[in-house]
């Protein structure tokens, strides 16, 4: 007999649902049961490249099947972000999300096809990863941030930074930079973290502000110096480097931060079971000391602290990039 609380129509729908259940059960039970594809939106070299294959390397181990790290880059990250929010939600793919795909983006992006909240689930928020402003030390005379501000008021849109991109995380913190410091720099964008300190290196650009990954290397090897750390506090790992905030620009505190995200609809129990994975490897002694000294503070937490942190972040940076007028390519 029909129950007359369930509407005609639903039944088939409901009767598929019902259907659908154990598979569904056997399917989150054996999973991962094939390769897992990790989406980088970014082109290879840059610090969201770097911790997607630092952290899927662990994963696989521990979970037995291959994380394969896939690069999508294109449209400031929103290509790899659109091919991520259609897939299945099964847990089979992944995407290292950004403070630019997640936050930025739906402010730059008007049309996009997905929501960065309701499109995607989030699982572990992996790092956060201050910027550090480095300079090309055979261009740029300036020993700290008091004098980079000083050479580029004198000459204003004389001094260029690199992004890797209009909209892009670099750009944004450059961006806010500029509207502390009351400068004007002229802005070269790149497709990519990777060509951008290429240039750097080389002299074809005098400064970025980016991620620790990608600009630590570099430092080290004494082709850039480094005036200034983005956040609030020093690195652990490079205590010598001065926050840009304790140099006179008070308050300043522009970091990037990435996460491991599914589509919408992923399964809780994968989605706890990667947490709790993740959370272990970023806390452990074999991948934290690393992470560290690429200048990665290690961050994980619940996936609603995650989803806590898109939706504020969304809200910081959207009203910056309205005040400044950016653009996206």
């Amino acid at each position: 007999m029909t129950n007359p609380a369930i509407p005609r129509r639903a039944l088939p729908a409901l009767g598929a649902a019902l259907l659908a259940a154990p598979r569904l059960a056997r399917a989150q039970a054996g999973w991962p049961d094939r390769p897992v594809r990790v989406i980088v939106p970014f082109t290879p070299g840059g610090s969201t490249d770097i911790l997607a294959r630092a952290l899927s390397a662990e994963l696989q181990e521990v979970l037995g099947q291959p994380f394969v790290v896939e690069n999508r880059g294109g449209a400031g990250g929103t290509v790899g972000s659109e091919v991520v929010a259609r897939a299945a939600p099964d847990g089979h793919t992944l995407m290292m999300g950004h403070i630019g795909t997640l936050a930025v983006n739906p402010s730059l992006y008007r049309n996009l096809s997905f929501d960065t909240v309701t499109s995607f689930q989030p699982i572990v928020l992996v790092a956060v990863v201050p910027n550090i402003l480095v300079v090309n030390p055979r261009k740029v005379p300036a020993n700290n941030i008091a004098e980079l501000v000083a050479l580029a008021k004198r000459q204003p849109r004389a001094l260029s930074y690199g992004s890797g991109g209009n909209g892009s995380a670099a750009h944004i913190a450059m961006v806010a930079f500029n509207q502390a410091t009351g400068t004007e720099m002229e802005h070269i964008p790149y497709r990519g973290t990777a060509p951008m300190m290429t240039d750097l290196i080389a002299g074809t650009i005098d400064l970025t502000l980016t991620g620790g990954p990608p600009a630590l290397p570099p430092v080290r090897a004494g082709q850039v110096r480094a005036l200034g750390v983005s956040s609030l506090t020093r690195l652990s790992s490079q205590p010598g480097i001065p926050t840009i905030a304790e140099q006179g620009v008070a308050g300043f505190d522009a970091t990037q931060w990435y996460g491991l995200v599914a589509p919408a609809g992923t399964p809780r129990p994968i989605v706890d079971r990667l947490n709790a994975e993740s959370a272990r490897i970023l806390r452990g002694e074999k991948l934290r000391p690393r992470l560290e000294a690429e200048g990665a503070d290690p961050a994980p937490g619940t996936p609603e602290g995650f989803r806590d942190l898109i939706v504020a972040e969304r809200a910081r940076w959207g009203e910056l990039i309205r005040r400044a007028d950016v653009r996206p390519d």
